[in-house]
C-alpha cells in the first residue's frame, strides 16, 4: 500500500490564505472609509494581534491530546464547561456571521441590478439567500465542497488585480483626501476599526485542522499559518489602501458594492458589473460553505453530548439536515430582528456581534496554552517564548472586544451567559451519559462532578440515552 502523500508546507500556507480571503473583505473598503484611509493603522494593530493567534493556535494544535479544536483546548484549563462554552459561543459567531454575508451578497445585488430595496425587501432577500444556501447543503459536503473552491476566487481575483495593477490608476491627492476626514487623534483612529478588521481574519484558527496533512507538522504548521495569515494580512492592507487612492471617501463610504466601484473607475461600468457578479457568487459559495460548517459544529457538540440529540440526526448522506433547519430558524429571527433602514448599520451591528461571541473561544484558548505546555512538559525557555504571545493575542483579543461598542459587547455578553445556564440542562446529560458508559449510579457520578473528579465521557447513540427513562 503506498504512503498517502502529504501537503509541502507552500500548500498548506496558500491554504491558509485562501481560508482567510473569503467573503469578509468584501464590505471592508466602505466600512473602513467611514474612519478614513487613517484607519490603516487598525491594519497593523489587527495584523500583528492575528500573527500572534495564529502562531499561538498552530502551537495548540501541535500539543493537544484531545479532539474538538477550541472546545479540547479550553478543557485543558477550564474542563467540560469550558469546552461547552467554546463550542457554544463558536456556533452562535457562526449564525450571527452567516446572516451578514448574506447581507453583503444583497448589498452587491442592489447595485448589479441596480435597484434599491427598503428595509424589509433587503430584510427578505437577506432571509431568502439564507434559504436558497441551506437548501442547497441537503446533497452533502461533496458538492458544497466543489462549489465553494471555485467561486471563492470571485474574491480572491479581483482583490489581486487591486492590489497589484491598482497603483496604476492611484491618487495620490485622492488618498491625502479621504485620510482622516473627521479629525480623529491617532489612538482613536487606531482603535476605531478593530473589530471590523478583526472580521476579514476570522476563521485563522481553522488552519490548525490540517496537521495531520502535512509533512514535518512540527516545524511546517506554525510556518504556514503564520505564513498565510501574514500573507493575508499583506494583501487586505494594501488592497484596501489602494482602493483608497482610486475612489474618493464619501463614494466609499456611500457604496455597498466598493470594489465594483473601483473596477468601474479603473477600466468601465461593465468590467465593473462583471466584478460585482463574481463578488455575488463569491458571497454565495461562502455562505453556502458556512451554513454546511454550522451544521457541522452543531452536529459534533451533539455527538459528544454537549448539544442536543437533535443537532447529531443525520441522513444517508451524512447531512444533519433537521439542524440545518433549527439554525436556520435562528438565522431568519435575527433577520428580522436586525433590519434596519441603513444596510451598512445591520451589517455593523451583525459584525460585531459576531466578533465579540467569536472572541469568548480565543480567549479562553489563549488561556490554556500555559496549561498544555505543562502537561507537555514543554521546556521552560520555549514555552516562556509561546505564553508571551499568547498574552499579546489575549490582549489584542480584548481590545478588539471593547471596538466592537457597547451594543454588541451587552448582547454578546448576555448571549454567552445564556450559555452557561443551557449548561445546567448539558452537565446533567452529561452525567447520565457517564453512567450508562461505565454501568454505575447516576449518584455516584453526580458526587464525582461535586468532588472535582475528572469524568471521561465517551461518545455514545444520545438518542438511545434520551429515549430511556
Amino acid at each position: 500500500m503506498s504512503a498517502v502523500k502529504k501537503m509541502s508546507v507552500g500548500q498548506l500556507t496558500m491554504l491558509t490564505a485562501v481560508n482567510m480571503l473569503g467573503s469578509g473583505i468584501v464590505l471592508l473598503p466602505s466600512k473602513l472609509a467611514e474612519v478614513g484611509a487613517i484607519s490603516i493603522l487598525s491594519w497593523i494593530i489587527t495584523a500583528t494581534g492575528s500573527l500572534a493567534l495564529a502562531y499561538a493556535f498552530a502551537r495548540c494544535g501541535m500539543l493537544s491530546r484531545k479532539t474538538g479544536g477550541m472546545g479540547g483546548y479550553a478543557e485543558y484549563t477550564f474542563g467540560k464547561g469550558g469546552n461547552y462554552i467554546t463550542n457554544y459561543t463558536y456556533g452562535v459567531s457562526l449564525l450571527i456571521a452567516n446572516v451578514a454575508i448574506s447581507i453583503t451578497a444583497v448589498g452587491y445585488i442592489q447595485v448589479l441590478l441596480n435597484v434599491q430595496l427598503g428595509s424589509i425587501q433587503v430584510g427578505m432577500a437577506t432571509i431568502a439567500l439564507l434559504w436558497l444556501t441551506t437548501f442547497a447543503n441537503f446533497g452533502g459536503a461533496s458538492i458544497t465542497g466543489k462549489i465553494g473552491a471555485i467561486t471563492v476566487w470571485g474574491v480572491i481575483a479581483p482583490v489581486l488585480v487591486v492590489s497589484t495593477i491598482g497603483w496604476f490608476w492611484f491618487d495620490s491627492s485622492v488618498y491625502a483626501a479621504g485620510w482622516n476626514p473627521h479629525g480623529k487623534g491617532w489612538f482613536e483612529a487606531a482603535g476605531a476599526s478593530v473589530a471590523i478588521t478583526l472580521w476579514a481574519f476570522l476563521g485563522l484558527e481553522s488552519a490548525c485542522a490540517n496537521t495531520d496533512a502535512v509533512e514535518n507538522p512540527e516545524k511546517n504548521v506554525p510556518i504556514a499559518v503564520l505564513g498565510g495569515t501574514l500573507g493575508a494580512a499583506v494583501i487586505y492592507i494594501v488592497s484596501t489602501n489602494v482602493i483608497a487612492g482610486i475612489v474618493s471617501n464619501p463614494e466609499l463610504v456611500a457604496s455597498t458594492a466598493p470594489f465594483g466601484l473601483v473596477f468601474a473607475k479603473m477600466f468601465n461600468p461593465m468590467v465593473g458589473s462583471v466584478v460585482m457578479a463574481l463578488m455575488v457568487l463569491a458571497c454565495v459559495g461562502s455562505l453556502l460553505g458556512w451554513q454546511f460548517t454550522i451544521a457541522q459544529v452543531f452536529k459534533s457538540s451533539a455527538d459528544t453530548g454537549y448539544f442536543l440529540p437533535i443537532f447529531a440526526k443525520a441522513n444517508k448522506a451524512g447531512t444533519p439536515i433537521i439542524g440545518m433547519l433549527i439554525l436556520l430558524a435562528g438565522q431568519t429571527l435575527l433577520g428580522v430582528l436586525t433590519i434596519s433602514p441603513d444596510l451598512s448599520k445591520q451589517f455593523d451591528m451583525l459584525v460585531n456581534l459576531a466578533v465579540v461571541t467569536n472572541l469568548v473561544p480565543y480567549i479562553l484558548s489563549m488561556a490554556a496554552v500555559m496549561t498544555m505546555q505543562k502537561v507537555s512538559n514543554v521546556p521552560a525557555g520555549k514555552a516562556l517564548a509561546t505564553n508571551i504571545i499568547a498574552w499579546i493575542a489575549a490582549a489584542y483579543s480584548y481590545l478588539a472586544l471593547y471596538s466592537s461598542g457597547e451594543q454588541a459587547l451587552m448582547l454578546g455578553g448576555v448571549a454567552t451567559i445564556f450559555g452557561y445556564t443551557l449548561f445546567g440542562f448539558v452537565n446533567n446529560r452529561l452525567i447520565r451519559l457517564e453512567a450508562l458508559n461505565n454501568s454505575v449510579p447516576v449518584q455516584t457520578v453526580s458526587a464525582r462532578h461535586i468532588e472535582g473528579e475528572p469524568v471521561p465521557v465517551n461518545s455514545l447513540n444520545l438518542t438511545t440515552l434520551e429515549s430511556r427513562p
